[in-house]
Order: C-alpha cells, then sequence, then structure tokens
C-alpha cells in the first residue's frame, strides 16, 4: 500500500485508528477456548467488528510466537484473512526486528515476500546497514521505533549527546538518509505529550505510528494538536482498550462500539 492509498483510506473512513491485535489466550472470552484455534476466533471476530471504524491492523508478534508452531499459524491465518476480505485495510507486523544486513535481510524476505504485510516494526539501534534490507520492497514500510511510550524510554532515548542533540532526533535525522516519508514511518509514543513538536520539526511529514492511546493514558486531542499534518500523518494504535473491552460472548460488539466512538472522535480532530 502506497502512501496516498493510505491518506485516501484515512479521508474516506473518517479515521486514523490502528486496532492491535495483542491477543493473549489468558484474557479472551473463555468460550473462545473451545475454538480449535482460539486466537484465530477472536482475531476474525475483532476483525469483522471493527473493520468499519478503523484503517490498519497492528499484531503484535509476541502473543503469536510465545505459542510456537499454533501461534504462528494463527498470525498467518490472521494475516490471510485480512488481505482476502479487508484488503484496503493496512497491516502493520510489530516484530521490532533490526540486526546485521543478512539477517535483517531474511526478516524482510519472511514479511515481505512469503507473508506480504505492508509495513514492519524495525529497531533503528544497530544502524543503517541493519535498516536498509527492509527497504528493498516496493510499497512496503519500515516504521522505525524513535520514541516509545514506555517508563524506559528516558532510559536511552531522551539522552543528549554534547551539541544537546537527543538519541531519538540523532535517529530521526540520520534516518532520513535512508528513505523518505513514502517508505518510512516512525513509533512515537502517545504519553510523549508535546515532544510531538520537536518531532515535527524534524519530520514534518512522515506518517507516525502512535501506541499509547486508551490503557497506557496517552490523549488523542494532545497528540493530534502537537502531531496532525495536512495528510493527517498519524496512525493511532489502540489494543487493549479496544479488544478486551468486555470478556463476555458480546465482546465483539462491545470492541465495535469502542472503535467506533474513537473513529468518532478521529472524525472530529480531522474536521475541526
Amino acid at each position: 500500500m502506497i502512501r496516498q492509498q493510505l491518506i485516501d483510506n484515512i479521508r474516506r473512513k473518517q479515521s486514523f485508528l490502528c486496532v492491535g491485535l495483542d491477543t493473549d489466550l489468558r484474557k479472551i472470552p473463555q468460550h473462545l477456548l473451545r475454538e480449535d484455534d482460539p486466537i484465530f476466533a477472536f482475531n476474525k471476530a475483532i476483525i469483522d467488528a471493527t473493520a468499519p471504524y478503523c484503517v490498519a491492523y497492528k499484531p503484535n508478534l509476541a502473543f503469536y510466537e510465545c505459542f510456537g508452531l499454533k501461534g504462528w499459524q494463527a498470525f498467518e491465518k490472521t494475516v490471510r484473512y485480512l488481505k482476502t476480505h479487508y484488503p484496503d485495510q493496512f497491516i502493520i507486523a510489530d516484530a521490532k526486528r533490526g540486526d546485521i544486513g543478512n539477517t535483517s535481510a531474511m526478516y524482510a524476505r519472511c514479511f515481505f515476500e512469503e507473508l506480504d504485510i505492508d509495513a514492519l516494526t524495525v529497531a533503528p539501534y544497530m544502524g543503517e546497514d541493519s535498516v536498509t534490507p527492509f527497504l528493498q520492497y516496493s510499497g512496503k514500510w519500515v516504521i522505525l521505533l524513535a520514541l516509545t511510550s514506555n517508563k524506559g524510554s528516558h532510559d536511552f532515548q531522551l539522552t543528549a549527546d554534547q551539541q544537546g542533540e537527543r538519541l531519538f532526533e540523532k535517529v530521526l535525522r540520520t534516518s532520513q538518509q535512508w528513505a523518505d516519508e513514502e517508505q518510512m514511518m516512525y513509533v512515537v509514543g502517545a504519553t510523549q505529550g508535546k515532544l510531538f513538536e520537536d518531532i515535527r520539526k524534524i519530520v514534518p511529514n512522515h506518517f507516525l505510528l502512535v501506541p499509547g492511546v486508551g490503557a497506557q493514558g496517552g490523549s488523542l486531542e494532545e497528540v493530534c494538536r502537537y502531531g496532525m499534518t495536512p495528510d493527517c500523518g498519524l496512525l493511532v494504535n489502540s489494543s487493549r482498550g479496544i479488544i478486551y473491552a468486555d470478556s463476555t460472548e458480546q465482546f465483539a460488539e462491545v470492541a465495535a462500539a469502542k472503535a467506533r466512538e474513537l473513529q468518532q472522535q478521529m472524525a472530529s480532530l480531522l474536521n475541526p
């Protein structure tokens, strides 16, 4: 999916919502555990219920890999279901890969060739040669970790060098040499508030994937105030606040209501 297609979907749906599929067998409704593949059964129900209100889905690989082969099969089935039934949805594999060049090339082959996923989160710590293998695929996206929403982000990402440049700013500036806004996005946590202003000074046009709204306490209004661009420029992710809003047999309907509520807020922010 190219940038303009994503922008068109956002405008058409009046939404920049990404639903995180962090599917935990300990949290899904108990009646689903009787299914042959409870992870996929849960994902399918959530997708069918929320698809009208979002433009992207983000399965977090940790929630699938922890179950070995069965978990990976559920992940693949989820991706195939999305591509078959909801081809306009932007699919992000939240895997945070990034290794020496030949290893990154294998990760890229897995996600972009075998699975045909639209985007992959990538850790930039090992530098250019660990990221560029992911950039060899036309129409595929690297979503580079820049400034995350967790408490530990302060340990490294906000530290400054002698010239006062903070590490997340160095990541943003350096990575501009690797790809432009047609192929690279950045992860910026919703809890970072006014720091979105500093980020937009460096990457004024890039899309930002923004986790942390909802359960982690990030403010959608604050993210939009400091981070929105004329093309929107945001994919705001909500996981637990949508998919675990209810644990009864009505879980999908409640998830749909939560997604619709966010979509309506987003529509008002897109059209102030």
